[in-house]
């Protein structure tokens, strides 16, 4: 029996778009109205899999230049999230995951300066840019997963402590020659995605050689070397739970093009099989259970699974 509809007309949430230039960013609307009933006959196909589709009323995204006429549109549902609770102030620390508030929107970025009198560089992954902002416009980055925020709300004191121990574990970490890690990139076409490689050496402090495992190098007489800062690197994630046990929405990460890739199960289909969709790519693909982990963070030197973070 399909899941019945998450959101209800007026409720407040925040949409993810895909649209080139505006992906890693949340814009807050209002439900108008369910378009398609949560019944197999009245869920929209798109690309084989079965959503539901709602019609948004952005708030800060118009139609006209003038700013007369509010922004109307189709959004499946796993592009929504509820509006998350307002926190206090909080005093922000260099290397914690923000959403800034920039262009009518949320963007997700990263702290990499203190610059003192309230304000903070920011770094935005998606479009390589920094920029300046006072901590009034920013909030601490966190996920909904699983019906839940992590890290949660009702656990401030613990989340921030957590959030401490993942900035200190990342910059801290101190990998041996010959260990087995993940690897991620900025560069485009590899957002959301770890590759297995090995540590070769410690170049300096926070920097290594690694080797990757599926990529060789250009004349194809070995795998390929790359020097790759701490912040792009973790260990190997332990395997948590027997393939095929997914369900509609989990956060997964799938085994595509020779490296683990972040998305979200959008479809559960026969036979252990399911559809995930990509946000960076903004892609729905088919996969096998056995091609799929639960999607995992590294803090504070310990694996973490979203839908576990009360448990922090």
């Amino acid at each position: 029996m399909p899941p019945a509809a998450s959101f209800s007309p007026g409720d407040a949430v925040e949409i993810a778009s895909n649209d080139d230039g505006f992906r890693g960013s949340w814009f807050t609307g209002i439900v108008i109205r369910l378009l398609s009933a949560p019944s197999s006959s009245g869920r929209r196909k798109t690309a084989g899999k079965a959503t539901l589709r709602y019609l948004i009323q952005f708030d800060t995204l118009f139609e006209d230049e003038a700013g007369t006429k509010r922004l109307m549109e189709e959004v499946d549902e796993y592009q929504m999230r509820p509006l998350p609770p307002r926190e206090p102030r909080r005093a922000f620390k260099l290397g914690e995951e923000v959403d800034a508030y920039y262009n009518d929107g949320w963007w997700e970025g990263s702290i990499t300066a203190e610059l003192g009198s309230g304000k903070f560089e920011v770094y935005f992954r998606a479009s390589k840019e920094s920029i300046q902002f006072k901590s009034e416009s920013l909030r601490l980055h966190r996920e909904w997963t699983n019906n839940a925020w992590f890290p949660p709300f009702d656990e401030e004191k613990r989340g921030s402590a957590a959030v401490e121990a993942k900035v200190a574990g990342t910059t801290n970490q101190r990998f041996k020659k010959g260990a087995l890690v993940e690897v991620s990139s900025d560069e485009d076409g590899f957002r959301g995605a770890w590759f297995s490689a090995k540590i070769d050496k410690e170049i300096s402090k926070g920097k290594y050689l690694v080797q990757y495992q599926n990529f060789r190098n250009d004349d194809d007489t070995n795998f390929l070397l790359e020097e790759i800062d701490a912040l792009h690197i973790r260990p190997r994630p332990p395997q948590t739970k027997a393939s095929g046990d997914f369900k509609l929405l989990d956060e997964v990460d799938a085994l595509y093009n020779d490296g683990w890739w972040v998305g979200v199960v959008s479809k559960v289909l026969k036979n252990s099989r399911f559809f995930v969709y990509f946000r960076d790519t903004n892609e729905e693909l088919e996969f096998s259970g056995s091609e799929l982990r639960p999607h995992q963070e590294w803090i504070g030197g310990k694996w973490i699974i979203a839908s576990q973070s009360l448990k922090l």
